[in-house]
């Protein structure tokens, strides 16, 4: 018992580390780099309350909110495509793969379109994943709940299936959405729409991103025990004590909510929450109290890493960020597809 014990804790500080990393990464790399020396400077000015208006430190308050926000996107993520594939018991579940991602993206171009801040484009992205979601569980209620998942050999393709018919129609409404926009605007949301952090430079909102991921985080590992005995069959976990139904319903909920603040703040960046989870599981294990927190340091960082390439390869240009990750998660996905 011993030794699993030791590789979750030496994983969990290697993952916390590396989110360090990448975000120092973030801030000194881009279409100006800065010495490691500049840097260090600017952050400790900007912590003693200094005013110094060094190119370092300017470009500190400008990519320090972009980081921060990166960091929370890929975390958030990456703990809603942990809990979608531990709650459906299906490793192809993503927020991006299912609709719940397109149902937040829907919600959130009707509120832009409307004219809605940025508290009410937020709270509709919430809202549209949460419909999503719902829709989902609806349409597959019958694989989703199936006495013996074992004997189902159809379940997880019904599930898959389900899913990617909404995310379909998500994508027909939000093309829709597209060819009805003014001219103006349609640059911008065709890159929020991709993935896109540029938009982000507020230090506040940045700081709040990062207390959600948090504390969403905290809540999902508090039902963590239980969700490992929900892994092994419904009616097993029931058996043992667990309100499976309540349990369901509070990472539901949570599941949307992180996804539509992440929708919110960075458009659909697709397919961190399917790279995070397996890779994850692959040198930890199944066990939801490290793959929950060790996903979402490793979302963290994929974001961070993927934003700071699309803004330092082409640079001046930046690339949309949700475009470097699916890169990276198609083939993966591929993969796992594959996989007898």
């Amino acid at each position: 018992m011993g030794l699993p014990r030791l590789r979750a804790a030496y994983a969990l500080q290697i993952l916390v580390a590396g989110t360090l990393v990448a975000l120092l990464t973030a801030l000194r790399f881009g279409s100006v780099g800065v010495s490691t020396g500049a840097m260090w400077h600017a952050l400790l000015d900007l912590v003693q309350g200094g005013d110094e208006q060094s190119l370092a430190a300017t470009l500190l308050a400008l990519r320090l909110p972009r980081a921060l926000t990166g960091m929370a996107v890929g975390g958030l993520l990456a703990l809603s495509g942990a809990l979608l594939q531990a709650l459906l018991r299906n490793p192809l579940a993503d927020p991006y793969v299912l609709g719940v991602s397109g149902g937040a993206s829907c919600a959130a171009m009707l509120a832009i379109a409307a004219g809605a801040g940025a508290a009410a484009i937020a709270l509709c992205a919430a809202g549209g994943a949460l419909l999503a979601l719902s829709l989902l569980f609806v349409l597959a209620h019958r694989a989703l709940f199936a006495r013996d998942a074992a004997l189902d050999q159809g379940r997880d393709s019904a599930i898959l299936l389900t899913g990617v018919m909404i995310a379909s129609l998500c994508a027909a409404a939000l093309s829709l959405a597209l060819s009805l926009a003014p001219d103006g605007k349609l640059r911008t949301m065709v890159f929020w729409l991709l993935g896109d952090l540029g938009g982000v430079v507020s230090a506040g909102l940045a700081a709040l991103a990062v207390a959600c991921w948090l504390l969403l985080l905290v809540f999902g590992v508090r039902d963590a025990a239980a969700l490992n005995l929900m892994l092994g069959g419904e009616l097993q976990a029931y058996t043992q004590g667990v309100a499976t139904a309540q349990v369901r319903r509070r990472l539901i909920a949570l599941t949307a909510v992180a996804t539509g603040i992440a929708v919110a703040l960075a458009g659909a960046v697709g397919f961190v929450g399917f790279v995070a989870p397996h890779l994850v599981r692959y040198f930890v294990g199944a066990n939801q109290r490290v793959v929950l927190p060790a996903a979402s340091l490793l979302g963290a960082i994929l974001v961070l890493l993927a934003d700071t390439i699309g803004r330092s390869i082409a640079a001046p240009l930046q690339l949309p960020v949700g475009a470097l990750t699916a890169l990276v998660g198609v083939p993966v996905f591929i993969w796992q597809l594959q996989r007898p």
